[in-house]
This record gives structure tokens, C-alpha cells and sequence, in this order.
């Protein structure tokens, strides 16, 4: 379908692009890489199917949003298409066998330390890293704004790595409910577990700052507290007391804001909000922000003269018997990409 041809109001085509949009890669200013992949999960499964769940439920968006009011579909967001990850997929769901054995001998206490096995493990989530860094990388040259669709919250690390590499230094906010500073978690190099202590070892990173972290190991406390101020945490449970002590969002948020640097990438791991909004993730805690303290979150990073560099969604793992989950993804995605490209200055299409 030709975009003049397109009516922004009628009922959502499931037959065009991500949202219902009739852009295709080529002519979208906002690309979003699909990651189909949750080899070393640890607790509940199913996010590898996320990019395509979040994809099936995007249609219901209503194109109407603040940040380029009535052109906002105009922007141009589109996917990769799903099907050349298909391989990949595939890969995913024979390394998830592996590491849900290896991951089962080690709650049991049963030493079957089978190095082979991890290797091939850590092998595989590599060359999908790799994979991802390379598309990546490509969409940057072509000048793209990119943001990733997981999948577990290892697979940003590859989008990580191509935008050090065009942009220099940079911040991460990650949203989550964990820190994800563990070392080689259950032994995978590239664990979800592990997605920040990798990110960490780029250079350019100069800075993490943390929002609604409410379950993290003595470990990773201790990391945070001889990072030298390089890692801002904001648990979860002070920020409640704040709350509960009379202070607003508002200010809690103008906090976060002033510890990023100017160029920054939002990480969001969907478990960061409350679990009501996403039960089915794949280790939820209680606790968490609300759907609009995070999209608020995003919009006063944006508007506070930061630029957005990349982003991405991850752990959405969908239900059989209900879209709640990914429909709660596709609409954080949705105001991720809107307000990403805002801070860029990016102008709709004409």
C-alpha cells in the first residue's frame, strides 16, 4: 500500500508493517531489529517469541501521540522481516535444550560440567551478537534510527556494540527489576543475566543508570558500590519511600535525568514494570513502575536535551490464552520509538 493511500483512522492492517504501518525498512526512518532469541533464561521461558507476538499485537496502536500529534504514523517505523531470523530462531530453540539441561544439573547440585556443551553455547549466543551488531551497524550507515525487539535481555549487546562504535561515548537507562551485573551467569558468557557487566566492558559506556531494580545478589550491590559513581542505582524501594514520603515523580525523574550524559540508550526490560502489567515475563518481581511513570520516564529524558541514540524492549514472553503481555510491549515500544526520534530532531515523512 502506497502511504497517500493509507488512512490513519480506519481498523488496524495486520497485512502491512509493525503498528499497521505501511513502511517497509527501506523507507523508515526507525528500524527495529527483530531478536528472536532466549537461549540462557533462567527461570520462565518464551521470550524468543517475543518480536513476534509484540508484531501480531501492534496493529491495535492508535496513531495519535504526543510527540508528533496527528503525523505521529508519519514518522516511519518499520521491522525487519521475521522470517530471514528464522534461522536464528531455529539455533535458539536447539542451544535452549542444552542450557535448560545444564541449568537443571546446577539447581540440583549434579556436577555434570560438560564443557563442550557450554562452549557450543556461548559460541552460538556470540555469532548471534555478532549477527545482530553487523545489521545493526548497517542500518546506522544508512542512517536509521535502531532499536531491538527481544528476546532476552542478552541480545541488545550486538546494537550496543555498533552504536559505540558511531557514536563514542554514551549512558545506558535501564528499566528493569534486576541489575543484570552478574558475571557469566550459570556459566553463560552471554547471559541475560550478564547484559550490563558486558555493556560495561565497552569503554565508550560511561555511564549506567538504573530504575526500579527490587531484586539484585550481594554481589552486584557491591559492584554498584565500587563503581566509583559509573553505575546510579535507583531501587525500586527507595524510590518508593520517596514516593510514600510526599515526593512526585516529577522530581525522582529530573534525578535520573541529570545522571545520564548527553547521549544516551534506553534498555527496557519489561519485568522493570509492575507484574501486573507483564505476568508472564520471565522472572517478575513485585514492585516496579507503572506504565505511564516509565513512558513519562522516556519523554522527560528526551525533553530534557538528551539524545536517544537506541533502545530496546525485551523479556516479553507471551500467554496462550491472552495478548496482555505483548500488548503492553508493542505500546512501550511504540512510545520508545516516538520519543527516541523526537530527541533527534527526526521530521516526519512527508
Amino acid at each position: 500500500m502506497k502511504r497517500e493511500n493509507f488512512d490513519p483512522n480506519g481498523v488496524g492492517r495486520e497485512d502491512l508493517g509493525i503498528f499497521g504501518l505501511p513502511f517497509s525498512p527501506d523507507d523508515s526512518q526507525v528500524v527495529l531489529i527483530p531478536a528472536p532469541w532466549g537461549v540462557t533464561v533462567s527461570y520462565g521461558g518464551g521470550t524468543h517469541n517475543g518480536p513476534k507476538a509484540i508484531y501480531e499485537a501492534s496493529p491495535q496502536i492508535d496513531y495519535f501521540h504526543e510527540s508528533y500529534g496527528n503525523d505521529s504514523w508519519k514518522l516511519g517505523i518499520s521491522m525487519l522481516p521475521l522470517e530471514e531470523w528464522g534461522d536464528a530462531y531455529k539455533e535458539n530453540l536447539l542451544l535452549r535444550e542444552k542450557a535448560r539441561a545444564h541449568i537443571e544439573n546446577l539447581e540440583h547440585d549434579i556436577d555434570k560440567n560438560d564443557g563442550h556443551t557450554m562452549s557450543v553455547i556461548n559460541e552460538g549466543c556470540e555469532l548471534f551478537m555478532a549477527r545482530i551488531e553487523k545489521t545493526a551497524s548497517e542500518l546506522l550507515a544508512r542512517g536509521k534510527l535502531v532499536g531491538l525487539v527481544g528476546g532476552d535481555h542478552s541480545t541488545p549487546l550486538g546494537l550496543m556494540r555498533a552504536l559505540a562504535k558511531k557514536h563514542g561515548d554514551f549512558g545506558i537507562l535501564q528499566i528493569d527489576a534486576h541489575c543484570d551485573l552478574r558475571d557469566s551467569y550459570e556459566g553463560f558468557t552471554y547471559s541475560h543475566a550478564s547484559i550490563m557487566t558486558n555493556a560495561l566492558k565497552m569503554p565508550q559506556v560511561k555511564k549506567l543508570v538504573q530504575v526500579g531494580v527490587r531484586d539484585y545478589s550481594i554481589g552486584e550491590n557491591e559492584i554498584i558500590k565500587n563503581s566509583n559513581g559509573r553505575i546510579v542505582t535507583f531501587f525500586d524501594a527507595d524510590i518508593k519511600e520517596r514516593q510514600f514520603s510526599g515526593d512526585t515523580w516529577v522530581n525522582i525523574v529530573s534525578d535520573i535525568a541529570s545522571k545520564l550524559p548527553e547521549k544516551v540508550y534506553i534498555s527496557l526490560d519489561i519485568d522493570g514494570l509492575d507484574p501486573a502489567l507483564c505476568p508472564h515475563t520471565g522472572t517478575p518481581v513485585p514492585g516496579g513502575l507503572q506504565f505511564q511513570e516509565a513512558t513519562y520516564l522516556i519523554r522527560a529524558v528526551a525533553g530534557s536535551g538528551k539524545t536517544i541514540i537506541g533502545f530496546d524492549v525485551n523479556e516479553v514472553s507471551p500467554s496462550e490464552d491472552s495478548e496482555w503481555n505483548q500488548n503492553v510491549g508493542m505500546r512501550v515500544l511504540w512510545d520508545l520509538a516516538m520519543w527516541a526520534a523526537k530527541s533527534n530532531a527526526i521530521k516526519t515523512l512527508e
